[in-house]
C-alpha cells in the first residue's frame, strides 16, 4: 500500500547526503544465559533472521515519481532480502569495547539506499568477556530516538525464563489502540481535505502567534533562554563535516547523579548537561579551542504546555526544545551547574507559557538555521544556532531480557549534522546513565577523550555538592 511520508520525515530524507547520513542507531549488549552453548550468537542471528513475518514498518522504502506528482510516498518493499537487513559480525581480537565501538563507528557511517527499507542490524561476536552485542540503525525518517526506545521494550520482558520473544522487526498482530490507529490512515487523494481540517483546527491559535513571536524574540536579545539564540559563538564543532564517523560510549550510576541533583536542587537533565558542560569546557581548553561566550546546546524538553485543541484529552505533555546556555565560560563546577539550571527553568517557563502549537512554531523557526541549509545545499552560509545537540531518551528502569539473555546495556548513536559536528544522546536504562557520543571523524578528534573528562566532572560536581 502506498502511504504518504509526512513533512518532517521527507525533510530528514531530502536533507541527507554523503557527508550527513541520517539514521539513528542503538547498541545493545547482552549476557548470554547460562547453558549457553558453543554456537549461541549464531543460533541467536538465526533467531532474529528467521522470522515468520516481517513487520510493515520494516518493509517500506521511500519512492517518487510521476505517478506520485514528485511526492515522496512509502511503498512496501517486494523483493525484501532479510539477510541484508540482519546481519553476522564478529570482533577482531583482541575484543576489547574499543573493537566494538570503531565496527559501529564505520557501521554508522554509511548511508541506507533509499531502493531498500531503511535500517540494519548486526549480531556482533567477540568481546573479551563474552558478551553479544547488537546494532541497529533506522532512517530517521522512519523512526526517531524515542520510537526506537519504545520498540526495543515492545520485544523486551523481564522474566529470564521466557524464550518466545520476536525480533523487533517481527510482525506482532495490533493491539486494539493500535488497530484504531491504522483505520485513520487515509490516501494520498485525502491530503488536501486532512490539511484543510488541520488548518481550520490552529486558526484560533494564530492570533496568538505574533505575541509569542515577540516574547521569544526579546528573550533572545535578552540572551535569555529560550527556542531561539541570538549570540551562539563559534566553535570548532560549526563547521561543514564529513561522512566518517568516531562512536565512543559510557554509563554512569544514576544515583550518583541524582546525589548531585538531590545536594544542589537541582534535576537530574541539569547535571547530565553540566557534565557535559565541563567536559566541553576541558576537551576545547586541551585543544586551546574554547570561545569566550557560553556555548549553547540544543536540548529536547518535556512540559506541560497550556491546554489547545492538539492538546491530549488528558492533558499530555509536549514536546519541545530550548538552547540552553551551558555556562562553559565559567571555571567552577557548582557555579556552572547553577547557571545551567537556571537556564533550563527559564527555558521551560517561556515554552509553558506557550500553546503546543506555538511550541512547535517557535522551536521550528529556532531550528531552522540548522534544517534549511542542508535542504538548500547552503551550509556554511548560515550561522548555526546552537553548538551541539544534547538530549535524553529514557530507557527501561528495570534488568530487561531476550529469550533469556540479560541486556546489560543500552547506547545511543545519533546524527551530527553540518555545522553540528557532535551529538551527545542520554539514555537511561537498569539504574545506569549511558552517555552515547557521535562525532564527525575528522571534525572531532580523539572523541573518548571526553569519556574521561566527563567523569572527571562528576567527580567535581561531587565535591563541589559535599557528596562525595
Amino acid at each position: 500500500m502506498v502511504t504518504p511520508i509526512d513533512p518532517t520525515a521527507t525533510a530528514f530524507l531530502l536533507a541527507e547526503n554523503r557527508h550527513m547520513p541520517m539514521h539513528v542507531g542503538g547498541l545493545q549488549l547482552f549476557e548470554k544465559p547460562a547453558g549457553a552453548g558453543p554456537h549461541y550468537v549464531r543460533e541467536m542471528y538465526e533467531q532474529m533472521r528467521d522470522v515468520e513475518e516481517i513487520a510493515p514498518l520494516f518493509l517500506k522504502r521511500p519512492h517518487r515519481s510521476l505517478r506520485t506528482a514528485g511526492q515522496l510516498v512509502w511503498v512496501p518493499d517486494e523483493d525484501f532480502d532479510v539477510e541484508h537487513h540482519v546481519r553476522h559480525s564478529a570482533l577482531p581480537e583482541p575484543g576489547r569495547y574499543r573493537e566494538l565501538f570503531e565496527l559501529c563507528s564505520r557501521l554508522h557511517s554509511t548511508r541506507l539506499a533509499w531502493e531498500r527499507p531503511l535500517w540494519e542490524s548486526h549480531v556482533i561476536e567477540g568481546l573479551a568477556d563474552g558478551k553479544v552485542a547488537l546494532y541497529t540503525k533506522s532512517h530517521h525518517a522512519l523512526v526517531d530516538g524515542v520510537s526506537a526506545m519504545r520498540l526495543l521494550q515492545s520485544v523486551l520482558g523481564t522474566d529470564p525464563d521466557e524464550r518466545d520473544m520476536p525480533a523487533p522487526w517481527g510482525y506482532r498482530p495490533p493491539t486494539r489502540s493500535k488497530a484504531l490507529a491504522t483505520t485513520r490512515d487515509r490516501s494520498l487523494a485525502e491530503l488536501p481535505l486532512r490539511a484543510a481540517r488541520t488548518a481550520l483546527g490552529i486558526s484560533a491559535e494564530a492570533a496568538g502567534m505574533p505575541s509569542a513571536l515577540v516574547r521569544t524574540l526579546a528573550r533572545g536579545v535578552r540572551n535569555e533562554t529560550t527556542t531561539v539564540s541570538l549570540r551562539t559563538p563559534r566553535t570548532m564543532f560549526n563547521r561543514p563535516i564529513t561522512g566518517a564517523r568516531r562512536f565512543a560510549a559510557q554509563d554512569w550510576p544514576i544515583e550518583r547523579l541524582h546525589a548531585i541533583g538531590r545536594a544542589t536542587g537541582t534535576t537530574l537533565n541539569d547535571v547530565v548537561l553540566a557534565m557535559c558542560s565541563g567536559a566541553m569546557r576541558a576537551y576545547l581548553l586541551e585543544l586551546d579551542a574554547l570561545p569566550d561566550q557560553p556555548m549553547v546546546a540544543m536540548v529536547p524538553v518535556g512540559l506541560n504546555a497550556k491546554s489547545s485543541h492538539i492538546a491530549s484529552a488528558d492533558g499530555g505533555n509536549a514536546v519541545g526544545a530550548v538552547l540552553a546556555q551551558l555556562a562553559t565560560h565559567l571555571e567552577d563546577p557548582a557555579d556552572r551547574l547553577r547557571s545551567i539550571h537556571r537556564s533550563m527553568v527559564d527555558g521551560k517557563e517561556a515554552l509553558s507559557s506557550m500553546t503546543p502549537t506555538q511550541i512547535i512554531a517557535m522551536t521550528a523557526m529556532g531550528q531552522a538555521p540548522a534544517i534549511i541549509p542542508p535542504l538548500l545545499r547552503m551550509q556554511g552560509i548560515v550561522r548555526s544556532p546552537y553548538n551541539l545537540i544534547i538530549s535524553n531518551v529514557p530507557g527501561p528502569r528495570t534488568t530487561h531480557y531476550w529469550n533469556g539473555a540479560r541486556m546489560t546495556g543500552v547506547y545511543p548513536l545519533s546524527i551530527p549534522i553540518n555545522g553540528m559536528a557532535l551529538n551527545i544522546t542520554c539514555t537511561s536504562y537498569d539504574g545506569q546513565m549511558a552517555f552515547g557520543l557521535t562525532g564527525c571523524r575528522r571534525t572531532v578528534p580523539h572523541l573518548q577523550r571526553l569519556l574521561t573528562f566527563l567523569e572527571d566532572e562528576v567527580a567535581a560536581l561531587e565535591k563541589a555538592a559535599g557528596v562525595e
